[in-house]
């Protein structure tokens, strides 16, 4: 029976009255708990989990640049690389940004066999991933859900600007973010063929082959997570999007709309065609109706609506008029401004065609000057976590060397004459000297650059978004780095001077 029917028929007034009540033990729904994993309830006395996604951007029209996709002619048609954008749901006052909600696991038969009205048994063979299952129905059960969640679960739900989040099925930039392993990985594993799999493929993906799934679907979980702690991303079931399918034209997506768009391969596809990057298109029906696949299963987020009050519609519209016309670069000084110039003459003009088509002309100096603002943040992101790598390996390098003239002094200046192993030895101290003095001067040409190029009004909002994509890595330890970094540069600031030793005291002061 039909899953929308089955709901029609048991589900009484979203009470679910169900003869049985089984409570489930946590292995059937989460078998590789977290501490910072999200759990929201469901019928049944069962669960499910979720990871958080951060995005380290905070602000309504704020969103992160990042790049999907992989190059290549062979799938170049579905899969050619392109520039998205992507932005979280909810605030997260901690760490400053947002965050979207992706489920742990694929939806398992135990957790859609909840949304029927009958509670079913809690077993093993419930954490297998719900599979024929089409399109329609899978939007049907995400609905029941968030019906349900509201009417007996209401407070579990995170809420942006005071409106509780909705369950659906992930867009493909979502999707991929997490797949890759969003803000949790560097920037050149992100673009990898997928995310770091230390231990080896087999280890992390159900594919085909007697080495892996062998033609079989396999329990959730069993394999582990990537960077995000989700489980089963890539393999096993492929998993459905909200969109439907487009071909790719070069760096964007093609204008036909078709069926809707499946990720991350399954246990049927071949291990060399795994990959993040990997789309396919499924039919929404076949000649004899809804379509469903063996292989094709659910992955749910959590998201929230957009225009949650008038409140945010103001700032929204208050941050959208100031698109384009952020404030200047250092470089640029006091510049003329194009737009201002282009709005006083706009308001002279009394003839209707000169003036839309002028208008036309602003919206795309606006569009040109916020991919060009996007472009000046991204550039001062890299600069920040550059000039904090530097550091480190001032410091590092620094004390190295102090270390090392404090050994060999000690040790030649027994001897009456330097022999040759002394001699050896300074000269060695002279190659450590060379390289402390190049990445010293490394560092100081990175911040005097930076100090003439970009002004504290462009950099001070970097700062934490770095913190933030740091946070994310695990790479914490760095913010002490950063921090000094960015009091020396402040410092260049105010006096000019080029301080190099001072500069490199600074950062060995780090712990």
């Amino acid at each position: 029976m039909k899953f929308k029917l089955a709901l029609g028929l048991s589900l009484i007034g979203l009470g679910y009255s169900c003869a049985v009540q089984a409570t489930w033990d946590e292995k059937f729904w989460n078998p590789k708990p977290l501490a910072d994993d999200v759990i929201l309830p469901m019928p049944c006395d069962g669960a499910m989990a979720f990871r958080k996604v951060a995005i380290p951007q905070n602000k309504p029209l704020e969103d992160y640049n990042i790049v999907l996709g992989q190059e290549g002619d062979e799938w170049g048609f579905v899969e050619q690389s392109r520039q998205e954008h992507i932005a979280g749901s909810f605030p997260d006052p901690k760490n400053k940004g947002r965050y979207y909600l992706i489920a742990k696991y694929e939806l398992s038969d135990l957790q859609f066999r909840a949304l029927s009205g009958e509670c079913p048994k809690a077993d093993i063979k419930g954490r297998l991933p719900k599979v024929n299952i089409g399109w329609m129905d899978a939007m049907a059960f995400a609905n029941q859900y968030n019906l349900w969640l509201r009417k007996e679960k209401l407070a579990s739900l995170p809420k942006d600007d005071g409106q509780p989040g909705f369950l659906r099925l992930p867009t493909e930039t979502e999707w991929e973010f997490a797949a890759r392993g969003g803000l949790a990985v560097s920037p050149s594993e992100f673009r990898d063929q997928y995310f770091p799999m230390p231990e080896g493929l087999n280890d992390y993906v159900w594919f085909a082959g007697a080495q892996s799934a062998n033609g079989k679907l396999q329990l959730t979980g069993l394999l582990k997570p990537n960077p995000l702690g989700l489980h089963d991303i890539l393999g096993n079931v492929a998993e459905m999007m909200f969109e439907p399918f487009r071909l790719n034209k070069l760096d964007r997506l093609h204008g036909k709309a078709g069926g809707y768009v499946v990720r991350g391969g399954s246990y049927v596809t071949t291990q060399g065609d795994i990959r993040s990057a990997l789309r396919g298109e499924e039919p929404y029906y076949t000649d004899s109706g809804e379509n469903v696949s063996k292989t094709t299963g659910v992955r749910l987020v959590m998201v929230s609506t957009t225009l949650t009050s008038r409140d945010r519609v103001k700032e929204i519209e208050k941050e959208w008029q100031a698109l384009g016309s952020g404030p200047k670069t250092a470089a640029q000084g006091k510049a003329p401004d194009s737009l201002q110039n282009l709005n006083a003459i706009s308001a002279k003009v009394q003839d209707d065609g000169l003036k839309k088509e002028l208008d036309k002309l602003r919206g795309e100096l606006r569009a040109n000057s916020q991919l060009r603002d996007e472009q000046r943040d991204q550039a001062i992101r890299t600069s920040l976590q550059l000039g904090a790598f530097l550091c480190t390996k001032m410091k590092d390098d620094g004390e190295f060397l102090e270390r090392l003239n404090q050994l060999y002094s000690k040790t030649c200046a027994a001897d009456s004459q330097l022999d040759a192993n002394c001699a050896r030895r300074q000269e060695q101290l002279g190659q450590h000297q060379k390289a402390l003095d190049f990445i010293s001067s490394y560092y100081a040409d990175t911040l005097v650059d930076m100090g003439s190029t970009y002004n504290k009004p462009l950099i001070d909002p970097q700062i934490a978004v770095v913190q933030q994509q740091m946070a994310a890595r695990g790479k914490t330890n760095l913010n002490g780095y950063l921090d000094t970094y960015w009091n020396n540069l402040q410092g260049y600031w105010k006096d000019g001077k080029v301080a190099r030793d001072a500069w490199l005291m600074a950062c060995k002061k780090n712990n």
